[in-house]
């Protein structure tokens, strides 16, 4: 369906878009990655018609540092997928833009990585994002396969690999085969959700409310998927819930490791599911190959130990996790016939 119109056929690409909730990465075909910037709008009011855009990634951050008090951040695309049409296609063009600049291009081809599963009429957005920003053709590929790629993963083998990308709003535990995901358990947990975690935790157990940033400063430093294990602490400011005042907490990452288990759990449990759903001549090349994790979840502190604890199959953290997909992504526009291959149908 639509293929006379983006093309049945891959040509190759010039771009890379990492559409991610947290942040976009953008790569330039025999330059790498090119951009890295929050995946943010920053608008004067959330109503649609009358609102205007401030700023966008690392400008409207700076914007918003400045002006705090009257300007509302947007973030377009929330666990994985577009949340709001018009503030993506500004980010899009204007990232696009930036990119299109410095490297003297015009309409481009451009590979957009999306969560796996996405509708038919997520992927239409984003092509028609892509298209009000600048781009030629579009081609869609899934993320968790940009991931592999990225990780170094003999993904065109018939041995089984399994890759599960843990990303700001979602995981995906996925079992890839002959250049083809024979299975994928997605889930819509990430770091945002780690953060709502802790949050929360605060909240309810030391009646403190804290920023989004400080729970992000606590996931970092104190996230751990073995609470008992080499506890430290930092010292952080929040709000106190009674008085309304500044108030400085000892936190533990005892306390951050229990605030993030019931997640983790989840993410364990998605695994044992995946490999459930698998043939079972492939689930014996996981065992033999081991499960690669990448995203930025992946660097919570001790989550391979714990994965191994349950699962009993050996786990490793991909080569730079937070941009294995942007380095995949990056791989594939210079493989035509790989793009081809896992190009997603619309």
């Amino acid at each position: 369906m639509f293929g006379w119109l983006f093309g049945s056929s891959s040509g190759g690409a010039d771009i890379y878009v990492d559409l991610g909730t947290a942040n976009t990465l953008i790569a330039v075909k025999n330059k790498g990655i090119v951009l890295n910037e929050p995946s943010q709008v920053m608008v004067t009011e959330t109503n649609l018609k009358k609102r205007k855009i401030l700023g966008i990634g690392d400008e409207g951050v700076e914007i918003a540092r400045n002006n705090p008090g009257h300007i509302i951040a947007i973030k377009p695309v929330r666990d994985g997928v577009i949340a709001d049409f018009d503030a993506t296609r500004a980010m899009l063009k204007y990232f696009l833009g930036k990119v299109l600049k410095k490297n003297s291009l015009t309409r481009p081809a451009v590979v957009v990585s999306l969560p796996y599963g996405v509708t038919e009429v997520e992927k239409k957005a984003v092509i028609e994002a892509c298209r009000s920003a600048g781009a030629s053709k579009t081609y869609l590929i899934d993320e968790p396969m940009a991931a592999a790629i990225g990780a170094q993963l003999p993904i065109k083998e018939a041995s089984g690999q399994m890759i599960i990308d843990i990303g700001g709003g979602t995981t995906e535990i996925a079992i890839i085969a002959l250049a083809d995901i024979v299975y994928c358990e997605p889930l819509r947990i990430g770091g945002h959700k780690f953060d709502e975690a802790i949050i929360r935790f605060m909240k309810d157990s030391k009646n403190l409310v804290i920023s989004e940033a400080t729970a992000e400063k606590l996931k970092i430093e104190l996230g751990t998927a073995l609470p008992k294990k080499n506890i430290i602490s930092i010292e952080i400011e929040g709000r106190d819930l009674d008085s309304g005042f500044p108030r400085k907490q000892v936190v533990t990452s005892e306390e951050i490791g229990t605030s993030l288990a019931d997640s983790i759990q989840q993410i364990v449990h998605g695994i044992l599911n995946a490999l459930e759903n698998t043939p079972p001549e492939l689930v014996s090349d996981v065992i033999g190959n081991g499960i690669v994790l990448a995203g930025g979840g992946a660097l919570i502190k001790e989550l391979p130990a714990k994965i191994e604890a349950e699962i009993r199959i050996p786990v490793r953290i991909a080569e730079n996790p937070l941009i294995a997909i942007a380095v995949g992504g990056e791989m594939v526009l210079s493989d035509p016939e790989l793009l081809d291959k896992i190009q997603l149908e619309v």
